[in-house]
């Protein structure tokens, strides 16, 4: 599990499945609202208020966006509160309003350019609908969109085996990165340098 403090009344939580599946998990546990997800959420705001040293009480909005094979990442809000809900808060309740989100691509992290040379040259022979690279502060990032997710989940082991899971949004990458080639990387990664 990651904690990134996103401002002053939000927290991003990044689980991997291996996450959810050391606490008897599965993703399907969130639809179902069992009583496993309350704990573990539970934990999370814990671990989070000791970690950025917040109260979290009032009302809690939390986004879940589902990245595939790969985990999820919850958006916490905290809102400001009339002063009637804190008797509620006194007691222990906290008034949670969850959106659900589906992310359709993948986004990995490398350290270095061949990295990325090297796991172009095995994607090469899978169709990839989609696929952009970007880099950041020293750090090189490729989108990957495929339009069948049965092709996702041979992708995602091979990207894993040369890069991590980025945390980082696709907005952010286009906002504050550079993008290197836009729409065809893998392809043309191909034909200038192998």
């Amino acid at each position: 599990m990651h904690l990134e403090r996103l401002n002053f009344n939000k927290i991003k939580i990044f689980l991997t499945l291996d996450d959810l599946i050391d606490r008897g998990l599965t993703k399907e546990d969130i639809w179902k609202d069992s009583l496993k997800w309350h704990q573990l959420f539970q934990d999370m705001l814990e671990e989070a208020s000791e970690k950025f040293g917040v109260d979290i009480y009032g009302t809690v909005a939390v986004e879940v966006f589902s990245m595939q094979a790969q985990g999820m990442v919850m958006i916490v809000t905290m809102q400001e509160e009339a002063e009637e809900d804190e008797e509620l808060l006194k007691e222990g309740f906290v008034d949670l309003q969850i959106d659900f989100g589906e992310q359709d691509y993948i986004l990995y992290e490398f350290n270095d350019i061949e990295d990325v040379i090297a796991l172009c040259k095995i994607l090469n022979i899978l169709y990839i609908a989609e696929s952009t690279l970007f880099a950041k502060d020293g750090k090189y990032y490729l989108y990957v969109r495929c339009n069948d997710k049965a092709y996702d989940n041979k992708v995602i082991p091979i990207l894993a085996e040369y890069g991590t899971l980025s945390l980082k949004s696709i907005h952010v990458l286009h906002e504050y990165g550079k993008v290197i080639i836009e729409n065809k990387a893998i392809e043309n990664i191909i034909r200038y340098f192998i």
